[in-house]
């Protein structure tokens, strides 16, 4: 998920990212979207802000409340979606409790965002109204440099990749970006994606960050059929994991710390399910045994037992962002195993698509609870208690 500062000496990190605050404003005048349809931003006679309804957090108790504000108008490049569902990610928790640094508040998240296009600016040649579109965890970028224009805009260059919710934005009434947990959302049309017809809302949104994120180091470990991959972590990444590494033809070993999730995991074919207890005992039976590992776990964890189970010269690649994003290991140790440690956040625009028809397509879909906003808080308990199952989603009429 995602994040504030502004690094313009390199590419945007979710560490600095938290770091780097907004101010909020106020909104200006209302408009209907129909009004909206292929308007000129430059034009402040037509142009109007959008009123829109959610739910935000107001300061770091991480409490959200309903909250009305404004969004920009829809720009030459922009299009506006009338949001469907929005799902719950642990980002949404860690950022909006100020885990990752200070924020301004009040601030909307939500970056797994699903819903149709009712308006369109005049350059939107992408999409037209009544589209099925989504929109994950970035709405902007610098769209000139090396990696924005190689399908790498969570990397931007110039360090101006703009996360959806908690992000410096001058376009914005609030002084910040807002996210999905509302009814409408203004997106620039490029980090938007096409939803096909043949998978629902509700299991769509997962994907756009959930998927994307554990795809993308998925594809990049280039694991053969009958590879040997390990999942620590089976939760709403975890469980996708799972699923995309099954269904690629790995041999899958899950650790969880939660019992009464083996039954599910058996089920979406992983080989086994090993249940982690305090002491890591019966992790060693599995020592160097895994060809790659991919750990989703988003707290403090003792990762070396976890790097112990990957064959020497394997990898280990961590898509957790837990609190402080700090990693701790013996580096003595590392050396010794051989073990390739890396780290993994979101994906390019083209790939988030890629995951979007991939799993639509292959009939793979997220473990969801539809919910009611008025049910955010109480699932937003849940998800830290590890009782999700495994993606809330969030009904949008609802907000």
């Amino acid at each position: 998920m995602d994040l504030p500062k502004h690094n313009h000496e390199g590419k945007t990190s979710r560490r600095t990212f938290m770091q780097q605050s907004a101010m909020a404003g106020a909104g200006l005048a209302l408009a209907s979207p129909l009004q909206l349809f292929a308007q000129s931003a430059q034009d402040p006679q037509k142009s109007r802000n959008i009123k829109t309804r959610g739910y935000a957090a107001k300061d770091e108790s991480g409490k959200l409340r309903p909250w009305e504000f404004e969004r920009r108008p829809v720009g030459d490049d922009d299009i506006l979606i009338d949001i469907k569902y929005a799902s719950i990610c642990h980002s949404d928790i860690h950022q909006m409790k100020g885990h990752w640094g200070q924020q301004q508040y009040p601030q909307v998240p939500g970056h797994e965002i699903v819903g149709v296009v009712a308006a369109i600016g005049k350059n939107v040649t992408k999409f037209k109204v009544g589209d099925r579109a989504g929109v994950g965890c970035m709405v902007d970028s610098c769209m000139e440099c090396e990696s924005c224009t190689h399908g790498e805009e969570h990397f931007c260059d110039r360090g101006e990749t703009v996360f959806t919710y908690g992000y410096p934005m001058k376009s914005e009434p609030t002084g910040i970006s807002q996210g999905g947990y509302s009814d409408k959302i203004v997106v620039r049309d490029h980090f938007a994606v096409h939803i096909p017809g043949h998978i629902s809302f509700e299991e769509a949104a997962p994907l756009l960050c959930a998927g994307i994120t554990t795809y993308s180091p998925l594809m990049n470990a280039q694991f053969k059929v009958g590879d040997q991959v390990g999942v620590a972590g089976i939760g709403g990444l975890g469980h996708m994991a799972v699923k995309l590494a099954v269904s690629k033809g790995a041999e899958v070993y899950a650790f969880t710390t939660s019992p009464d999730k083996v039954e599910d995991i058996k089920s979406w074919g992983a080989k086994e399910v090993i249940i982690v207890d305090e002491a890591f005992n019966n992790m060693q039976s599995y020592s160097k045994k895994l060809d790659y590992m991919i750990c989703t776990i988003p707290y403090q964890f003792n990762a070396a037992p976890y790097i112990s189970c990957v064959k020497p010269f394997g990898t280990f690649t961590y898509v957790g962002m837990p609190e402080g994003f700090e990693l701790s290991y013996n580096n003595l140790a590392l050396a010794s195993s051989r073990v390739n440690l890396n780290a993994s956040l979101i994906g390019g625009i083209p790939e988030t698509q890629e995951v979007i028809h991939y799993c639509a397509d292959n009939g793979i879909r997220p473990q969801i609870q539809v919910i009611k906003a008025t049910e955010i808080n109480s699932a937003w308990e849940k998800v830290v208690n590890k009782q999700a199952r495994y993606r809330y989603v969030i009904d949008a009429a609802t907000f």
